[in-house]
Protein backbone atom coordinates (compact mmCIF):
# COMPACT_ATOMS: atom_id res chain seq x y z
CA UNK A 1 0.00 0.00 0.00
CA UNK A 2 0.67 3.40 -0.53
CA UNK A 3 3.37 5.31 1.60
CA UNK A 4 1.81 9.15 2.76
CA UNK A 5 2.89 12.62 2.98
CA UNK A 6 1.19 13.81 6.09
CA UNK A 7 -0.11 17.65 6.67
CA UNK A 8 -1.76 20.23 8.80
CA UNK A 9 -2.73 23.65 9.28
CA UNK A 10 -3.93 26.26 10.97
CA UNK A 11 -7.22 28.53 10.61
CA UNK A 12 -5.88 31.79 8.83
CA UNK A 13 -7.62 34.54 7.06
CA UNK A 14 -8.90 33.45 3.34
CA UNK A 15 -7.32 35.10 0.61
CA UNK A 16 -10.19 37.34 -0.86
CA UNK A 17 -12.66 36.90 1.97
CA UNK A 18 -12.80 37.53 5.46
CA UNK A 19 -13.83 34.43 6.63
CA UNK A 20 -10.79 32.69 8.37
CA UNK A 21 -10.40 28.69 6.98
CA UNK A 22 -7.84 26.08 7.44
CA UNK A 23 -7.27 24.82 3.76
CA UNK A 24 -3.92 26.23 3.62
CA UNK A 25 -2.09 23.12 4.99
CA UNK A 26 1.71 21.92 4.74
CA UNK A 27 3.78 18.76 5.11
CA UNK A 28 4.78 17.98 8.28
CA UNK A 29 8.24 15.78 9.37
CA UNK A 30 7.47 14.09 12.69
CA UNK A 31 5.19 12.16 14.04
CA UNK A 32 1.79 13.14 15.28
CA UNK A 33 -0.90 12.36 17.39
CA UNK A 34 -4.11 11.35 15.47
CA UNK A 35 -7.78 11.83 17.90
CA UNK A 36 -11.26 11.26 17.67
CA UNK A 37 -10.92 14.92 16.02
CA UNK A 38 -8.15 14.83 13.96
CA UNK A 39 -4.59 15.47 13.85
CA UNK A 40 -2.25 17.28 16.59
CA UNK A 41 -1.75 20.75 15.19
CA UNK A 42 -4.43 21.28 12.94
CA UNK A 43 -7.17 23.41 12.52
CA UNK A 44 -10.47 23.77 11.28
CA UNK A 45 -11.85 27.57 11.49
CA UNK A 46 -15.57 26.85 10.77
CA UNK A 47 -16.70 23.94 12.73
CA UNK A 48 -20.29 23.77 11.66
CA UNK A 49 -19.41 22.16 8.52
CA UNK A 50 -15.55 21.17 8.87
CA UNK A 51 -14.17 18.73 11.33
CA UNK A 52 -15.47 16.84 13.68
CA UNK A 53 -15.64 12.83 14.31
CA UNK A 54 -17.01 11.99 10.88
CA UNK A 55 -14.53 14.46 9.01
CA UNK A 56 -11.84 14.40 11.37
CA UNK A 57 -9.20 13.45 8.38
CA UNK A 58 -9.36 14.69 4.67
CA UNK A 59 -7.18 12.40 1.96
CA UNK A 60 -6.90 13.53 -1.62
CA UNK A 61 -5.22 11.48 -4.32
CA UNK A 62 -2.05 13.32 -5.06
CA UNK A 63 -2.81 11.82 -8.94
CA UNK A 64 -5.37 14.30 -9.60
CA UNK A 65 -3.46 17.28 -9.41
CA UNK A 66 -1.77 16.37 -13.08
CA UNK A 67 -5.58 16.61 -13.98
CA UNK A 68 -6.37 19.99 -12.44
CA UNK A 69 -2.66 21.45 -13.80
CA UNK A 70 -3.60 19.83 -17.05
CA UNK A 71 -6.85 22.47 -16.27
CA UNK A 72 -5.78 24.71 -15.14
CA UNK A 73 -2.14 25.24 -15.24
CA UNK A 74 0.89 25.96 -13.16
CA UNK A 75 -1.21 27.23 -10.31
CA UNK A 76 1.60 27.51 -7.12
CA UNK A 77 -1.79 25.94 -5.03
CA UNK A 78 -1.33 22.67 -7.08
CA UNK A 79 2.80 22.31 -7.26
CA UNK A 80 2.53 20.09 -4.57
CA UNK A 81 0.55 18.13 -1.97
CA UNK A 82 -1.89 20.55 0.73
CA UNK A 83 -3.91 22.92 -2.35
CA UNK A 84 -7.14 21.15 -1.66
CA UNK A 85 -6.24 20.94 2.12
CA UNK A 86 -5.97 17.62 2.59
CA UNK A 87 -4.38 16.09 5.50
CA UNK A 88 -2.59 12.49 3.80
CA UNK A 89 -1.92 12.70 0.28
CA UNK A 90 -1.18 9.44 -1.54
CA UNK A 91 -0.64 8.06 -4.99
CA UNK A 92 -2.59 4.64 -5.86
CA UNK A 93 -6.70 4.68 -3.83
CA UNK A 94 -8.54 6.90 -5.43
CA UNK A 95 -12.85 7.41 -5.28
CA UNK A 96 -12.90 4.64 -8.01
CA UNK A 97 -11.27 2.01 -5.76
CA UNK A 98 -11.84 3.07 -2.12
CA UNK A 99 -15.99 2.54 -0.83
CA UNK A 100 -17.33 4.13 2.07
CA UNK A 101 -16.50 2.01 5.34
CA UNK A 102 -13.38 0.87 4.41
CA UNK A 103 -11.21 0.39 7.54
CA UNK A 104 -6.96 1.42 7.02
CA UNK A 105 -4.11 1.38 9.50
CA UNK A 106 -1.86 4.47 9.66
CA UNK A 107 0.62 3.76 12.55
CA UNK A 108 -1.05 2.42 15.02
CA UNK A 109 -4.41 4.27 14.44
CA UNK A 110 -7.76 3.00 12.68
CA UNK A 111 -9.32 5.22 9.97
CA UNK A 112 -12.38 4.34 8.82
CA UNK A 113 -14.25 6.10 5.30
CA UNK A 114 -17.15 7.86 6.31
CA UNK A 115 -18.21 10.29 2.97
CA UNK A 116 -17.32 12.07 0.52
CA UNK A 117 -15.96 15.63 0.43
CA UNK A 118 -18.60 18.39 0.09
CA UNK A 119 -16.63 21.27 -2.12
CA UNK A 120 -17.46 24.61 -0.84
CA UNK A 121 -16.39 28.15 -1.66
CA UNK A 122 -13.36 28.49 -0.26
CA UNK A 123 -11.70 26.71 -2.61
CA UNK A 124 -12.88 29.01 -4.99
CA UNK A 125 -10.80 31.49 -3.24
CA UNK A 126 -8.07 29.30 -2.48
CA UNK A 127 -7.33 28.81 -6.01
CA UNK A 128 -8.12 32.28 -7.85
CA UNK A 129 -10.55 30.57 -9.88
CA UNK A 130 -14.29 31.65 -9.54
CA UNK A 131 -16.68 27.81 -9.82
CA UNK A 132 -13.40 25.67 -8.75
CA UNK A 133 -15.91 24.26 -6.03
CA UNK A 134 -18.33 23.51 -8.99
CA UNK A 135 -15.50 21.87 -10.32
CA UNK A 136 -14.50 19.63 -8.39
CA UNK A 137 -17.80 18.09 -8.05
CA UNK A 138 -18.65 17.58 -11.23
CA UNK A 139 -15.17 15.49 -11.79
CA UNK A 140 -16.21 13.97 -9.38
CA UNK A 141 -12.06 14.62 -7.86
CA UNK A 142 -13.08 15.20 -4.54
CA UNK A 143 -11.10 13.45 -1.82
CA UNK A 144 -12.80 11.55 1.07
CA UNK A 145 -13.18 12.05 5.09
CA UNK A 146 -12.23 9.26 8.03
CA UNK A 147 -13.75 8.40 11.01
CA UNK A 148 -11.13 7.48 13.45
CA UNK A 149 -11.79 4.54 15.15
CA UNK A 150 -8.92 3.69 17.01
CA UNK A 151 -6.65 6.76 17.90
CA UNK A 152 -2.91 6.41 17.44
CA UNK A 153 0.46 7.90 16.26
CA UNK A 154 0.87 8.29 12.61
CA UNK A 155 4.27 9.86 10.90
CA UNK A 156 5.15 11.00 7.70
CA UNK A 157 5.96 7.87 5.34
CA UNK A 158 3.67 5.55 6.80
CA UNK A 159 1.83 3.42 4.64
CA UNK A 160 -1.81 2.81 4.30
CA UNK A 161 -2.75 -0.91 5.06
CA UNK A 162 -6.28 -1.95 3.99
CA UNK A 163 -7.75 -3.93 6.88
CA UNK A 164 -11.14 -4.06 5.92
CA UNK A 165 -14.41 -3.44 3.30
CA UNK A 166 -17.50 -3.58 5.20
CA UNK A 167 -19.52 -2.34 1.75
CA UNK A 168 -17.26 -2.43 -1.05
CA UNK A 169 -19.95 -2.29 -3.83
CA UNK A 170 -20.41 1.18 -2.63
CA UNK A 171 -17.33 2.99 -3.91
CA UNK A 172 -17.66 6.59 -3.79
CA UNK A 173 -17.51 7.24 -7.01
CA UNK A 174 -21.00 5.40 -7.10
CA UNK A 175 -21.87 7.58 -4.08
CA UNK A 176 -20.78 11.02 -5.96
CA UNK A 177 -22.66 9.60 -9.38
CA UNK A 178 -25.51 8.65 -7.45
CA UNK A 179 -25.51 12.26 -5.49
CA UNK A 180 -24.51 14.49 -8.02
CA UNK A 181 -25.38 12.85 -11.61
CA UNK A 182 -28.18 10.48 -11.47
CA UNK A 183 -29.73 12.58 -8.27
CA UNK A 184 -33.05 11.58 -8.17
CA UNK A 185 -32.06 7.58 -8.79
CA UNK A 186 -34.56 5.83 -6.16
CA UNK A 187 -32.77 2.63 -6.12
CA UNK A 188 -29.82 4.58 -5.28
CA UNK A 189 -31.08 7.06 -2.68
CA UNK A 190 -32.63 4.14 -0.85
CA UNK A 191 -29.03 2.10 -0.97
CA UNK A 192 -27.38 5.37 0.86
CA UNK A 193 -30.15 5.76 3.39
CA UNK A 194 -29.67 2.32 4.50
CA UNK A 195 -25.69 2.84 4.42
CA UNK A 196 -25.41 2.29 8.17
CA UNK A 197 -21.22 3.39 7.25
CA UNK A 198 -21.76 6.51 5.69
CA UNK A 199 -22.02 9.72 7.94
CA UNK A 200 -25.69 10.15 8.96
CA UNK A 201 -25.52 13.36 7.13
CA UNK A 202 -25.10 11.75 3.82
CA UNK A 203 -27.89 9.06 4.37
CA UNK A 204 -29.90 12.42 5.30
CA UNK A 205 -29.74 13.99 1.93
CA UNK A 206 -31.22 10.60 0.50
CA UNK A 207 -33.91 10.28 2.80
CA UNK A 208 -34.83 13.82 2.18
CA UNK A 209 -34.92 13.21 -1.48
CA UNK A 210 -36.55 10.46 -1.26
CA UNK A 211 -39.50 12.58 0.99
CA UNK A 212 -39.57 15.43 -1.08
CA UNK A 213 -38.77 14.58 -4.96
CA UNK A 214 -36.50 17.34 -4.98
CA UNK A 215 -32.39 18.05 -5.02
CA UNK A 216 -31.46 20.30 -2.54
CA UNK A 217 -29.78 23.85 -3.40
CA UNK A 218 -26.37 23.89 -3.55
CA UNK A 219 -25.86 27.32 -4.73
CA UNK A 220 -24.86 29.11 -1.37
CA UNK A 221 -22.59 26.18 -1.09
CA UNK A 222 -20.49 26.53 -3.71
CA UNK A 223 -20.57 29.62 -4.81
CA UNK A 224 -20.37 31.61 -1.29
CA UNK A 225 -20.92 34.96 -0.39
CA UNK A 226 -22.22 37.10 -2.83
Amino acid sequence: MPKITLLTGRAAPLAGSDALSGIVKGSVDRPLALGPEGLEGDEQADRRVHGGVEKAVHHYPFEHYAAWRAELGALPTLAGPGGFGENISSSGPTEATVAVGDIFRLGTALLQVSQGRQPCWKLNRRFGTPDMARRVQQTGRTGWYYRVLQPGVVAPGDRLELVDRLAPDWTLHRLWHALYIDRLNKGELQGIAALDVLAEGWRNYAVRRLDSGRVEDWTKRLDGPQ
